[in-house]
């Protein structure tokens, strides 16, 4: 079944109107009729079976068949990401939506090779990608992408969560799983990953001085993108053990 987004201050009990370009997919691309069933969904756990009703280029209006709410995340997660090069954070940012992130925090350290001036439109690309992965697999959840921060400006501002964990290359990590058997999660975790060059020394004893636990996924050394999305993978099934 196709899926849509409505934000949630345009929802009411009865009828729910695509618009923009939510309304030409719909109506011009999957062409949807009157009588169609379709998913709608709010982003914040919300969705709805609807019957569309009418079509238009610039509105698609659709009756509530049925409304469910997804049950509440009890470890929400969030990806402290280093920007890494080319087009691996769109990568990065499809898949971690998949992998139930919660939201996603890119970061420029000392060895990212990152523009600055380009933020804003990369930050607006990355939410664009992040709503598309949530509808094709059924997350009712849209992550937040945050704006790009410099690692040091977010390290001293941030609000960090209960689990911090760092994917380190440090001979003192410990393997997650051993990590959660010591420490089982209580509530929000933040984990960090860093760019293709590492971070630098100083930026490792900074994030340790702030509480982050380094981890460790074992003698092969990853791609950004690989540890990315292996620890999130590691953590989702800690999580659901």
């Amino acid at each position: 079944m196709n899926r849509y987004f409505i934000p949630t201050e345009e929802w009411n009990d009865e009828q729910l109107t695509l618009a923009g370009d939510e309304a030409k997919h719909c109506s011009r691309v999957m062409r949807a009729r009157e009588g169609d069933e379709i998913e709608i969904f709010d982003g914040k756990g919300t969705s709805a079976i609807c019957q569309v009703t009418s079509t238009k280029r610039e509105a698609v209006s659709c009756r509530i068949v049925t409304k469910s709410k997804s049950p509440k995340i009890n470890h929400p997660i969030t990806l402290c990401q280093a920007i890494p090069k080319g087009g691996n954070m769109e990568l990065i940012v499809q898949k971690a939506v998949e992998l139930g992130v919660n939201k996603i925090q890119p970061l420029i350290t000392a060895h990212t090779v990152a523009r600055p001036e380009s933020a804003d439109k990369k930050t607006h690309k990355w939410q664009r990608i992040a709503l598309e992965a949530c509808k094709q697999c059924g997350q009712n959840f849209l992550p937040e992408i945050a704006q790009p921060k410099p690692f040091d400006q977010w390290l001293q501002s941030a609000d960090h969560d209960h689990s911090r964990l760092v994917a380190a290359l440090d001979d003192n990590a410990i393997h997650l799983r051993e990590h959660f058997s010591k420490h089982p999660p209580k509530g929000s975790i933040s984990f960090l990953v860093g760019p293709e060059g590492d971070f630098s020394k100083s930026e490792y004893e900074a994030a340790y001085q702030s509480g982050f636990q380094a981890i460790s996924f074992g003698h092969i050394v990853l791609r950004v993108e690989t540890a990315s999305l292996y620890g999130l993978s590691i953590i989702q099934h800690e999580l659901s053990a």
